[in-house]
């Protein structure tokens, strides 16, 4: 009996601490969450000075060891779907160090540059300006030395190859330069590939970059040549833990999960940087600046992707930058080459002058999110407000402008970028209604658990009354009767 005593309080008294666990961490979150407020954002268009306004590029295929590796194989319908979406601009990148000869002369496969040459020219074909570089030359980041010279080689024959093309055919020398190719010796083989380039392309465009991943923090070191015709380049995945989460390339991978949500503190980071490229521009005669890759990969939410994309973008273009979204339709892709068609939220983050309004709940199902127009009302909400031990309390994140429906929908105006929360308080009613369930179940128990014990006891006693009597004669068994009785009433 001792032991069934002990298992049966050890089992409530767990139950009930359980409980008390639950409850607490509900109570807990609902008083310590923090809202990140949205911000109003004001669209600005600004005047853009290069020919290149708003462009795409067409990743993972040329830029493979061999097209089609790593997913993206390019059809001639991609440009003129690019074109018709709005974009006026195609980077390509392209593996030429995959398809040349190792050794001097450095031959470039004649079956590559026919390739490349077909897909230039689709993209011409559209009145795209169209970008090639040299993408992904890993063994010039460890060994520069070893590797100028085949460089200059591509580079000789490249320019060579294309000296007749469209003025709107343009050359970037290299992609995101790094390691062991140090400001120093990059700046001096920047010069010397120029040079090649302009003994048959006097007036083409040709795009540079600085070191560091074509970081904007690494101009400072990039030492561009007397020339009208370059452009500076530079790549922009601010913050990289947001850009990449989850990325299989990086190591270690940020991890998946971080939003943006596009506060004050968020859009800082990227503006400050933004303007560290149009300072250093200004100090080196205006020179046209292009942001060729920025994105969000695809294991970050979507929502928080259209809010990022649309701010860089825009505050780009306010700034007179051109840009470069990466990418057409693999892992960071605005384009679903499986469906066949656009994933619209990037598309109007990159494109679209409409307003984006997100509507963002913890609990049940919000409604209203999408693209709007500047100055129209759209109706947002939530279609319940009450979900478990939570009550729908407010929204936050409303502006003057903004007219309540009813306690779950709200009129959102349209003049910006809006982001609306619906905030959830705990409903104590029901943990208080449980918890006094969880109470009287464990007095019930105990007071059942007393009766069990007495009423146990008293079939002991007999039991072991009835085991005596088998063994007494009947005399014995009458005084034994009067002795209990009488023991009883004393």
């Amino acid at each position: 009996m001792a032991l069934f005593e002990k298992k049966l309080e050890t089992y409530i008294l767990l139950s009930s601490l359980l409980f008390s666990a639950i409850f607490y961490s509900i109570s807990m979150r609902g008083d310590n969450e923090q809202m990140q407020l949205a911000y109003d954002y004001r669209f600005e268009e600004a005047v853009l000075e290069s020919k290149m306004h708003r462009g795409i590029n067409i990743g993972n295929a040329l830029e493979a060891p061999k097209e089609g590796d790593w997913g993206v194989y390019i059809r001639d319908e991609y440009f003129r779907i690019i074109r018709e979406a709005g974009f006026d601009t195609v980077r390509i990148p392209i593996r030429w160090s995959a398809h040349a000869e190792k050794n001097p002369p450095y031959r470039i496969d004649e079956d590559f540059f026919n390739r490349v040459d077909w897909v230039v020219s689709k993209s011409l074909e559209q009145n795209l300006i169209t970008i090639i570089n040299i993408h992904h030359y890993e063994e010039i980041m460890q060994d520069p030395s070893g590797h100028s010279d085949r460089f200059k080689a591509l580079w000789s024959q490249i320019s060579e190859h294309y000296k007749d093309y469209s003025e709107k055919l343009y050359f970037e020398l290299l992609n995101e330069p790094y390691g062991e190719l140090t400001d120093e010796k990059w700046n001096m083989l920047i010069r010397e590939t120029v040079e090649i380039i302009r003994r048959t392309n006097p007036i083409r465009k040709i795009i540079i970059g600085p070191t560091g991943w074509n970081s904007v923090y690494n101009l400072k070191g990039l030492v561009i040549p007397e020339d009208e015709n370059i452009i500076v380049t530079f790549h922009f995945y601010t913050p990289f833990e947001f850009t990449h989460q989850g990325a299989e390339w990086v190591s270690p991978s940020p991890a998946v999960g971080r939003k943006w949500l596009g506060t004050e503190a968020e859009k800082k980071q990227i503006t400050e940087e933004l303007d560290m490229a149009v300072q250093w521009a200004a100090q080196h005669g205006d020179v046209p600046l292009f942001m060729g890759e920025f994105g969000a990969y695809s294991k970050a939410d979507m929502h928080s992707r259209v809010r990022w994309t649309r701010f860089v973008a825009r505050e780009a273009e306010k700034r007179g930058i051109a840009w470069c979204y990466w990418e057409f339709c693999a892992g960071f892709g605005a384009y679903d080459q499986d469906k066949g068609e656009w994933r619209t939220e990037l598309l109007n983050a990159l494109i679209s002058e409409k307003h984006y309004v997100t509507v963002e709940t913890e609990y049940g199902n919000a409604f209203g999110t999408g693209w709007y127009d500047e100055g129209s009302y759209v109706l947002i909400g939530i279609n319940t407000t009450s979900w478990g031990f939570y009550v729908f309390d407010h929204f936050e994140g409303l502006g003057p402008r903004d007219r309540m429906i009813d306690e779950r929908t709200v009129e959102i105006y349209v003049d910006g970028l809006r982001m609306i929360k619906a905030v959830w308080r705990i409903d104590y009613v029901k943990p208080l209604a449980i918890a006094l369930v969880f109470f009287v179940a464990f007095v019930v128990a105990i007071l059942y658990k007393r009766r069990v014990l007495k009423l146990g006891e008293h079939l002991i006693l007999g039991m072991k009354f009835f085991t005596h009597l088998q063994n007494q004669p009947a005399c014995d068994f009458i005084q034994i009767r009067i002795t209990d009785i009488q023991c009883r009433m004393s």
